[in-house]
């Protein structure tokens, strides 16, 4: 009897410890994880052993009958890095097209709730722990500018050349672009570069024409708000961006996909403002 009970506290103790531009040559660009539940800090996930972090499946991604409602792990409202990953898992298999957005928004709802319904799970549009591994096992980690593919990334701190004065720095590590006055960040705002075969020049610049309605020589294709900076290289709108996000490439210029920030900056920006480009 003694060693009954030894062993079933040595089996309790084990359970509890596990653990488009005018003048450049055309060419357009071209295992589960941890996972951060709201609540948790990243260095301490929760451990195998807690029931709120077990799914009541049969190993099937099944829900058994009369089990206990498996834990939410995200649901309308929430937002944050692993929204986006959630988000970007569903994009890989084509339920979810938007975004990332890092917002759980209607759109994500609709996705989870049909992806869910695909498997035999309750099409409640919430992701509890049992929809999540199902998903983990059928995609795979995504990475940085999956996560980002259509903007939301920090930027980088700037550049020392964008200190002083009216600056355009633009962060080709971040995909950014910050318009600075003496040193003050006024807005900040995602772009897109040339692709390897079409790189956008990097250096100081100064922007020395603006076409509102510009449209390419080369290419034929639309440049609004163009703000050009070094032979035909300009930040300008792009609709592919806005439409593709990071999975095309100009053939050179900065790309913008907001418009209306876009539009906002063209109207603040001056002939003879300084442009920095850097890594």
């Amino acid at each position: 009897m003694r060693k009954g009970i030894a062993g079933l506290a040595a089996l309790a103790a084990l359970t509890a410890g596990a653990a488009g531009c005018t003048v450049r040559p055309a060419g357009e660009g071209g295992a589960p994880v941890r996972i951060e539940v709201p609540g948790r800090t990243s260095s301490a996930p929760a451990p195998e052993s807690d029931p709120a972090s077990r799914a009541p499946d049969d190993g099937g991604g099944s829900v058994r009958p009369g089990a206990p409602a498996p834990r939410v792990l995200w649901s309308p409202g929430d937002s944050g890095r692993d929204v986006r990953e959630l988000q970007a898992r569903l994009r890989q298999v084509a339920w979810i097209f938007h975004g990332p957005t890092g917002t759980y928004d209607e759109p994500t709802v609709k996705a989870v709730r049909g992806f869910q319904g695909k498997r035999g799970l309750p099409r409640t549009g919430v992701t509890d722990s049992v929809t999540w591994r199902r998903l983990l096992a059928m995609t795979r980690e995504p990475g940085k500018w999956e996560l980002y593919l259509m903007g939301g990334q920090p930027a980088d701190a700037p550049d020392p050349r964008c200190r002083t004065g009216r600056v355009l720095c633009i962060s080709k590590s971040s995909r950014t672009l910050r318009w600075m006055i003496d040193g003050r960040t006024v807005s900040t705002t995602p772009v897109r570069f040339g692709s390897a075969y079409t790189p956008t020049r990097e250096g100081v610049f100064h922007v020395y024409w603006k076409s509102r309605h510009h449209v390419s020589t080369l290419y034929d294709s639309p440049m609004p708000y163009a703000m050009f900076f070094s032979g035909g290289q300009a930040v300008h709108f792009s609709a592919d961006f806005a439409a593709r996000g990071y999975a095309g490439a100009s053939h050179g210029c900065v790309n913008v996909r907001d418009e209306a920030a876009i539009a906002r900056l063209y109207g603040q920006v001056r002939e003879g403002d300084k442009v920095v480009v850097h890594e």
